[in-house]
């Protein structure tokens, strides 16, 4: 069984406020400096955390020798992602270069290398932009939505270090016309071989 991509967690912290913000709603503050410091960055354990809301159980503000900032205890639910081996996912084709095609899934881009692209071969057509096959009428190019599975996963510190590739080569995956044309395919073999 595999994990659920999204996941929710309850993480306790702290957050620093500065002199600037006394006088202000606290629950506002505190939600701005834990979104500045969390959101769109990757923890090793949560995975790439999409947002935070649910700002609460704000403690009383300790103040240090030197620091004229306030120091406080809280509370807060992020909603992190985490790409998981062998997952199908949706995604749409964000780029398309000459060996692949960039896929956004979640908040991540993942590589589609063009021999994963599809069970046949296919040439990337530059004046096009779009990646085409000789043998069927398939393509494939900036803006489609497909279906891909996640073949290997390497999360970094930071999302523009961390690498996912992505596979659309088995039945069912890529764009869902692909799979109609195959069925249409398989029907007008099948009614051709009757025939005889």
């Amino acid at each position: 069984m595999s994990e659920r991509l999204y996941s929710i967690y309850s993480v306790k912290d702290t957050f620093k406020m500065p002199p600037e913000y006394f006088g202000e709603d606290i629950e506002k503050v505190a939600t701005t400096i834990i979104q500045n410091k969390y959101e769109g960055r990757i923890d090793k354990d949560m995975g790439v955390v999409v947002s935070v809301f649910n700002v609460r159980d704000i403690g009383d503000g300790m103040i240090y020798p030197g620091d004229p900032a306030t120091h406080h205890d809280v509370q807060f639910d992020v909603l992190a992602y985490t790409p998981q081996v062998d997952e199908v996912v949706p995604g749409m084709v964000t780029e398309l270069v000459e060996f692949g095609a960039f896929v956004r899934i979640g908040p991540m881009d993942g590589l589609v290398h063009v021999s994963q692209i599809a069970g046949e071969f296919l040439t990337f057509d530059k004046k096009n932009q779009a990646f085409v096959s000789r043998k069927s009428s398939i393509s494939l190019k900036k803006g489609d939505i497909v279906y891909a599975k996640v073949s290997t996963v390497s999360m970094k510190n930071t999302i523009k270090d961390s690498k996912i590739a992505l596979t659309m080569k088995p039945d069912g995956l890529g764009r869902p016309e692909w799979a109609n044309m195959a069925s249409a395919r398989a029907r007008a073999r099948k009614g051709g071989s009757r025939k005889r």
